[in-house]
Parts: structure tokens; sequence; C-alpha cells
């Protein structure tokens, strides 16, 4: 899959979340790298700040919050196109919920681990 499709992809599943919760995300960014760490290759995303639930009064001009979308192991992982398109849109989600406060064992019962 091309890098483009792959940020299409992306885009879609960004897309596929209400304008409510997108418009909360305040100071995020969003990208797409080709590889994750070497130490966790199995990696799909990251996310990379201050959850919304952890900010307070003193939260002020900070560096966004990252969230990461890592290419390669998506594509090493799946094993179709139809999988990678459904694993962008998990992935999304979760690092999406992180930045909510929601952790992986929350997630892993809604189905988005």
């Amino acid at each position: 899959m091309s890098e483009a499709e792959f940020e299409q992809h992306v885009t879609d599943a960004l897309d596929a979340i209400p304008d409510r919760l997108l418009d909360l995300l305040d100071n995020c960014i969003i990208v797409i790298e080709d590889d994750c760490p070497a130490d966790e290759p199995d990696l799909f995303g990251f996310y990379d700040g201050t959850p919304l639930t952890e900010r307070d009064s003193h939260y002020g001009v900070v560096l966004p919050d990252r969230i990461v979308i890592f290419r390669d192991p998506i594509l090493r992982w799946c094993t179709s196109h139809e999988e990678v398109v459904r694993e962008i849109g998990i992935t999304v989600v979760h690092e999406i919920a992180h930045f909510f406060g929601i952790d992986d064992d929350r997630l892993h019962e809604l189905g988005y681990a």
C-alpha cells in the first residue's frame, strides 16, 4: 500500500469520529511515521502527551500532544487490504481514547486494544 493510500485511510478513520469529539482534541497533532521504535516492533500507534483528564489549571503553553500512527508495523501484521483499513481505524480510535484518558484495560473491553 502506498504512503498516500495509507494516509487517506487514516484521514477516513478520523472522518468517522464524531466532530464533537474531534473538536475536543485540543493541542494535539496526528502524524504518520513509517516505523515504530526498535524496542517495540509491533507497536501500531502511540499517544505522547498529557491526557485531557490530567490537565489542570496550570496546563498552558506547551508543545502539542502527538498521536503517531506507525505504517510499517500495520502493513507487516495485516494480511489483506480490508484488515489494514480495519486496523488503522482501531489504532486511530485507540490513540485518541488515550488523549481522553481512557486506559488500555478499558480499550480492551471495548474492542480497541
